[in-house]
């Protein structure tokens, strides 16, 4: 296997604590996890941004302290900017453009911007020139057309297909190697594949973040009630578990991976670090070290 997985990880502010104290072990002991993958970035945003999107964001720790220990390992920092209902007026918010400065000025590594809104994006490009795009899966393309269109855009640097596409290997494998490297696949998306009703559902998170006062979404999908399990994830049509990252979407040239989670726990998130990153021989010993962290509360 010539090529590595890089997977996208969930919780940039989020779940500050849990990566303060799995990014040392993930440093120290490199061959506790499966030597084929890396850390290409963590995504995420704090509570209060008007321009988030996708889930509401959380954590405690302030921007620096999130970049700093970014920048420590190497790993490029992603803020989730996925609101699809901006209006120009909200182009000039304090909180969000301040974040898009510090995050512009911290090269290397790299940093970048998951966005939905074509009017945010042209903004951005014009103010914060250093930062790169990734165009979200919030925009709901589930004609594969559609994503050739997106990966097509010099704008983007990666493309988060809709999770309902990640099965459709014929028209994947004709991609062409650049359109490959761009494209990031959602792993783990536990959304039912026949919902109807996704781009409602994200829509109605960003009249949340701009402050509307708005009904929660009601989820019609089959047993809704029940929310996230990983379990369940595992049985879609649509995911991509290590088996699928080794042996079909390397192979064919693919190599970036997105685990969602933003609203999930550090102790399901934990999870998915053991499952995707890490071999089963060193599972216990990964998990033993995280739980012992005194400064977690990983429920």
């Amino acid at each position: 296997m010539t090529n590595k997985a890089y997977y996208h990880l969930p919780g940039l502010f989020e779940f500050y604590d849990l990566y303060a104290a799995f990014l040392p072990i993930f440093r120290k002991h490199r061959d506790y996890f499966y030597d084929w993958c890396e850390i290409g970035s963590v995504y995420g945003a704090p509570a209060d941004c008007i321009w988030g999107g996708g889930r509401a964001g959380f954590g405690e720790h302030s921007p620096r302290e999130v970049l700093d220990l970014m920048k420590e390992y190497n790993i490029s920092s992603r803020l989730t900017f996925s609101n699809s209902l901006l209006r120009e007026e909200h182009l000039s918010d304090k909180k969000c453009n301040d974040l898009c400065r510090l995050f512009s000025q911290s090269p290397p590594p790299q940093n970048g911007v998951i966005i939905c809104s074509d009017l945010l994006l042209s903004y951005l490009k014009e103010n914060y020139p250093n930062l790169y795009f990734v165009s979200s899966t919030t925009k709901v393309l589930t004609e594969f057309s559609q994503l050739v269109n997106e990966l097509d855009r010099d704008d983007f640097s990666y493309v988060v297909p809709d999770f309902r596409l990640n099965k459709a290997l014929d028209k994947l494998s004709d991609l062409t190697t650049e359109q490959k490297n761009k494209v990031e696949f959602l792993c783990n998306e536990c959304c039912y594949v026949g919902c109807a009703d996704r781009k409602n559902c994200y829509e109605n998170v960003s009249r949340k973040n701009l402050g509307e006062n708005c009904p929660d979404h009601v989820c019609k999908a089959p047993n809704a009630s029940e929310g996230y399990r990983f379990s369940k994830a595992m049985e879609s049509p649509a995911f991509i578990g290590i088996e699928d990252i080794q042996n079909t979407y390397l192979p064919m040239g693919f190599s970036n991976f997105k685990i969602e989670g933003r609203n999930l726990g550090s102790a399901l998130i934990l999870e998915f670090l053991l499952y995707y990153m890490t071999r089963p021989e060193h599972q216990l010993k990964v998990r033993e070290q995280i739980y012992l962290d005194s400064m977690l509360d990983l429920f």
